[in-house]
């Protein structure tokens, strides 16, 4: 697509517009009422779907209400109950690293910097991103999911390639092009467009509030 940076960025613009007037206050799917609840979420959303960690955390938030708690379960125990959001071994030990620097670091509060959330482990820049947006309501950065990056792609508002998989490279190029108290926000509401409408197998192109603005749509 021949465009210019100031015509991506006035492009941008309106699709942020358009997905204000579509999808209103979006946010984040995953039920949480802390910002340790949401940190656990998140990472347990890896390859695997909201639904599916929404169905998991009731249970196991009211076993675990504290970092300490989730810092000294028992790891079978703790595999057992997130078994079905895939990756349970390893997301295991993500939590329960993460929760155990929280304790010892941070005096059992999920900290609210990129900096500080970054070295927990099992963080990148996407949870950290989300944490941070959707919490703490600090647009230090993008959250990248699959969905914002294959809009991102498709709507021509990253230039890393076709089928880029760099999430860095993409949010690099999307804080660009949008305003920063709206980084958080843009990311929720692509994600739901991109469940709803711009699915990765068939895009509703036809029915899609956005496609004035999507290259690939024409």
């Amino acid at each position: 697509m021949d465009e210019s940076p100031a015509e991506r960025k006035k492009r941008a613009k309106r699709i942020l517009v358009g997905l204000r007037k579509t999808y209103g206050d979006a946010t984040t799917a995953l039920h949480h009422e802390s910002a340790l609840q949401l940190l656990v979420a998140t990472i347990l959303s890896a390859q695997s779907t909201d639904k599916n960690v929404n169905k998991v955390t009731p249970g196991l938030f009211k076993k675990y209400r504290s970092a300490k708690d989730f810092a000294d379960a028992d790891r079978e125990i703790l595999e057992q109950r997130i078994y079905s959001t895939g990756f349970f071994r390893q997301k295991a030990k993500s939590i329960q690293g993460a929760c155990r620097l929280i304790v010892e670091r941070y005096g059992g509060e999920v900290p609210n910097t990129m900096e500080d959330l970054l070295q927990l482990p099992g963080v990148a820049r996407k949870t950290a991103n989300v944490v941070l947006g959707t919490w703490f309501r600090r647009n230090e950065g993008i959250a990248v999911d699959t969905h914002v990056g294959r809009l991102a792609e498709r709507m021509a508002l990253s230039w890393r390639g076709r089928n880029s998989k760099d999430a860095v490279k993409i949010e690099s190029d999307l804080v660009e092009l949008l305003p920063r108290k709206e980084w958080a926000y843009f990311s929720h509401a692509m994600i739901l467009h991109g469940r709803r409408v711009c699915t990765a197998s068939k895009p509703k192109c036809a029915a899609c509030s956005l496609a004035r603005y999507c290259p690939s749509a024409e």
